[in-house]
């Protein structure tokens, strides 16, 4: 099955809000998390998502969240 334009913006659309959400839900923000627009206009491959910037607090709380989900001892 092939999505159209529309499609493929609306799935990544939805997959960016399950992220943020869930980012959210964790206490990380990434401010700048979004569809990269280019990739999901077109009809080949899956869109991207622009995961963007995010300062040092973030990148901390993120992996400070990854390593205790990975049930990390270091």
């Amino acid at each position: 099955m092939v999505l159209t334009p529309q499609e493929r913006m609306e799935a990544a659309e939805e997959a960016v809000r399950q992220l943020k959400d869930s980012l959210a839900g964790v206490g990380v923000l990434f401010p700048s998390l979004d569809v990269e627009r280019v990739s999901a206009a077109g009809s080949y491959g899956l869109p991207l998502v622009d995961l963007g910037r995010c300062n040092l607090d973030t990148a901390l709380r993120l992996a400070a969240v990854l390593h205790e989900r990975a049930g990390g001892d270091a």
